[in-house]
C-alpha cells in the first residue's frame, strides 16, 4: 500500500471518494478476461478530469509505483493485469466526454473513457460512420480500443481502430503533455508518435484525448448466411470470395460448435446440422451491394454450399449479427474456463489454419469451438476447459502453443486484434526476433526510464 502522505496527496488532486483503498474495491480491479492470476492493485485511482491524469502520472512516477491504465477491463491478453510491485490502476471510465463531433471535415474529438457503442451512435445520429466495432463495444472504452487497436466484424472492409486515429494527446511519465497528429487529413509533423501510441498497451504513455477519423455511411446493404456440410468447403469459400475481388463489410466463420452453443444461447435459427456457416454483409452504393451479393453467391455455390439464404429486411439481418456477436458469451457458458485465442493468417491460409486447429483438438483431447473474422485471417479457436483440472490444462497449454507455432509457419501473427498483454508476451520473439525485441526494449527504456507504465506486457520485463 501508498503512503499514507502519498494517498492524501491523491486525494488532494481528484477527491477522496475517487481514491480505492479497502481490499474490496481493489480486489475489482485484480483481472481482466485472460485465464492469468489475479494481481491485487495496491490502490486505485479514478480521475474525473483529464488534466488530473498528468499529476497522478507524475506522482507515481516520483514515488516508483508502477501504473495499469484501466478502461472497462474487457482486454483478452492480461494487458489491464497490475504489476505485483506496488502496482496503482487508474481509471478512466469516468474521463467520458466526447468533445466534438465534426460533421463538415468528418472528425471526433474524445476522452479515452467513451464507450465505444455510444461514441458510434452519437456519430450515427448526424449520418456519419465509424467503422471500428469490436465485439465488446457495448462496455469497451475508446481508449482501450487504441491502446489494444482493437478490430472489429468490420475489419475486412473497413480496417482497424489504428486506421482512425488522427491524433493523440497523452501524458509522459513526468506528467508532460505529448500532442501528436491534426484534425486534418494530412500530417507529417514529426515522427508518427499517434500510430506508435496505438497498440502500445498503455506501455508508452496514458492517453487524456483521442481525434477519431469518421467517414459517409454505406448507403445500402445486405447480408448473407451460407451453410456447408464441410468444414473445409467453408474456409475454402472464404478465399473463393477474396479471389473474386469482392471484399465484404464482413466475412464471418463459425464452425459446428460454435453453431450449437449459439443457438442453445440465443434461439436465432442457426442450422445446428451444418459443418459451418459463413456469415456475409455486402455493402456500399446499391447497385454495386446487387452486383457484389451476386458474385458471393455464385463464389459460395461453386464452393459447396448446401444452402445460402439472404436476409430479408433489416431485422433479420439484425438477428444474423446478433448471433455472430453472441459466439463468445455463448461458448463460455459451456465450461468453467474459456481460453480465446486470435491466431491470424493470410487469407488464403484459412483452411489450412482451420484444419490444423480441427487436429490439434484431437490430439490433445480438448473441445475447441472456432469463429472469427475469416474474411481477414483473423481465426478465434475457443478452447473449452477447466482450469482446475491440470492434466486437462496442461493439454490446453501444448494446443495453444502449437496453434501459435501453425499460425507462424503459415506467415501469420500471433495476435490479429486482442493484443500481447502478458499472455502472449514469451511468444513475441519467435514471430519477430531478438533484435525486434531489443530494439523495442531499448525504446521503452528512454521513454520510461522507471519502466512504471504497465510494466512487462508485450516485451516482458
Amino acid at each position: 500500500m501508498p503512503s499514507a502522505s502519498l494517498i492524501k496527496e491523491f486525494e488532494a488532486i481528484i477527491g477522496k471518494e475517487n481514491v480505492f483503498t479497502s481490499e474490496p474495491d481493489r480486489q475489482s480491479y485484480a483481472y481482466d478476461s485472460a485465464v492469468l492470476d489475479q494481481v491485487v492493485p495496491a490502490l486505485v485511482l479514478r480521475p474525473t478530469e483529464t488534466e488530473q491524469l498528468g499529476k497522478l502520472v507524475k506522482l507515481c512516477y516520483e514515488n516508483d509505483h508502477p501504473i495499469t491504465v484501466r478502461g472497462a477491463g474487457t482486454n483478452l491478453s492480461g494487458g489491464t493485469i497490475p504489476d505485483k510491485r506496488e502496482g496503482i490502476v487508474i481509471l478512466t471510465n469516468s474521463l467520458n466526454k466526447i468533445i466534438e463531433i465534426n460533421e463538415q471535415d468528418l472528425y471526433a474529438v474524445v476522452e479515452p473513457g467513451v464507450v465505444t457503442a455510444k461514441f458510434a451512435a452519437e456519430v450515427a445520429k448526424r449520418g456519419l460512420f465509424y467503422p471500428p466495432d469490436p465485439g465488446s463495444q457495448a462496455v469497451s472504452t475508446l481508449g482501450g480500443n487504441v491502446a489494444e487497436n482493437a478490430g472489429g466484424l468490420r475489419g475486412l472492409k473497413y480496417g482497424v481502430t489504428k486506421d482512425y486515429v488522427m491524433g493523440i494527446e497523452f501524458f509522459d511519465v513526468n506528467g508532460g503533455l505529448v500532442k501528436t497528429g491534426s484534425r486534418t487529413v494530412k500530417c507529417v509533423t514529426g515522427y508518427n508518435l499517434a500510430g506508435l501510441m496505438a497498440a502500445s498497451e498503455g506501455t508508452l504513455g496514458v492517453f487524456s484525448q483521442i481525434t477519431l477519423k469518421l467517414v459517409p455511411p454505406p448507403k445500402a446493404s445486405k447480408a448473407m448466411m451460407a451453410v456447408f456440410d464441410d468444414v473445409n468447403k467453408a474456409s475454402e469459400a472464404v478465399a473463393a470470395i477474396i479471389a473474386a475481388h469482392v471484399v465484404p463489410c464482413t466475412l464471418e466463420f463459425m464452425d459446428k460448435s460454435s453453431i450449437n452453443y449459439v443457438e442453445d444461447f440465443t434461439k436465432a435459427g442457426l442450422p445446428r446440422e451444418a459443418a459451418a456457416i459463413l456469415l456475409i454483409e455486402v455493402d456500399g452504393h446499391p447497385a454495386q451491394v446487387e452486383d457484389d451479393a451476386a458474385t458471393v453467391v455464385k463464389a459460395l455455390n461453386a464452393s459447396g454450399a448446401t444452402e445460402v439464404h439472404v436476409a430479408k429486411d433489416a431485422a433479420e439481418k439484425f438477428k444474423l449479427w446478433e448471433a455472430r456477436r453472441n459466439a463468445l458469451p455463448a461458448l463460455a457458458r459451456a465450461r468453467a474456463t474459456t481460453v480465446l485465442e486470435d491466431a491470424t493468417v493470410p487469407r488464403s491460409q484459412i483452411p489450412a489454419m482451420v484444419k490444423a486447429i480441427n487436429d490439434i483438438a484431437k490430439k490433445h483431447n480438448i473441445a475447441i469451438g472456432t469463429f472469427g473474422h475469416a474474411g481477414d485471417g483473423n481465426l478465434h479457436p475457443t478452447i473449452l476447459c477447466d482450469r482446475r483440472d491440470k492434466h486437462e490444462f496442461e493439454r490446453v497449454e501444448s494446443a495453444v502453443d502449437e496453434i501459435f507455432d501453425v499460425a507462424l509457419s503459415l506467415h501469420g501473427t500471433l495476435s490479429g486484434e486482442h493484443g500481447i498483454g502478458l499472455a502472449k508476451s514469451k511468444w513475441m520473439e519467435k514471430e519477430t526476433s531478438k533484435a525486434t525485441i531489443e530494439y523495442s526494449r531499448n525504446m521503452k527504456r528512454a521513454i520510461d526510464p522507471k519502466y512504471i507504465l504497465n510494466p512487462g506486457k508485450i516485451i516482458g520485463a
